[in-house]
C-alpha cells in the first residue's frame, strides 16, 4: 500500500499548474457513455497531464497510464505496471523502462498519439476502481459506469 501512495504522488508527469498562466487554451477531458450521454468533463490546460489509474483485476494491484495534452493531441506519455503480467508491457522502441520506487516499473517517453483523441474503455467494477487523476479533480468512472463502456476523448473545439 505505501508503494502505491508513492505512485499516485509521482504520476502526473506532466502536472497541472495550480494557477494557470493568462492566455493558456484549455481543452475539456471528457467521459461519454456507450449512449452518447457527457458523463463528466473536467478542463485540461495544455501541456498538462492527467492519469487513468485502476486496480489490476486479478492481483489487485494498482496500475497506471498517463497522459499529456500535447498542443491538443492525446498522447501517452508513460506507464506504471506492478509486474510484467499487468497493464501495457515494454517492448524495444517504445519508452523507457526504469524500476519505481517501492516495485514494479514505469514505461517513461512512450509518447505515442492516441488516435482520433479518444479511446473506448470498458469500464471495471468498483474492486477494480478505474478512475481518472487530474491535479484539481478526480472522476471516478467505476461509480459512474461499472461494467460499461465509456469513450474518454480530449474535447480541442475544434
Amino acid at each position: 500500500m505505501v508503494a502505491l501512495l508513492l505512485l499516485l504522488t509521482a504520476c502526473a508527469g506532466p502536472a497541472h499548474q495550480d494557477h494557470v498562466k493568462p492566455g493558456t487554451v484549455i481543452d475539456h477531458l471528457e467521459v461519454i457513455g456507450a449512449d452518447g450521454a457527457l458523463l463528466a468533463r473536467t478542463e485540461i490546460p495544455r501541456q498538462t497531464g492527467w492519469c487513468l489509474y485502476w486496480n489490476h483485476s486479478v492481483t489487485g494491484d494498482g496500475v497506471i497510464d498517463c497522459y499529456v495534452d500535447d498542443l491538443g493531441k492525446m498522447v501517452l506519455h508513460r506507464a506504471y505496471q506492478p509486474d510484467f503480467a499487468a497493464g501495457l508491457g515494454h517492448y524495444p522502441g517504445r519508452g523507457i523502462l526504469t524500476s519505481a520506487e517501492g516495485g514494479g516499473y514505469w514505461i517513461e517517453d512512450i509518447d505515442e498519439p492516441v488516435r482520433g483523441n479518444a479511446y473506448v474503455l470498458r469500464v471495471g467494477s468498483l474492486a477494480v476502481n478505474h478512475r481518472i487523476v487530474t491535479d484539481s479533480d478526480e472522476i471516478n468512472l467505476s461509480k459512474m459506469a461499472e461494467h460499461t463502456r465509456v469513450t474518454i476523448r480530449l474535447d480541442t473545439g475544434e
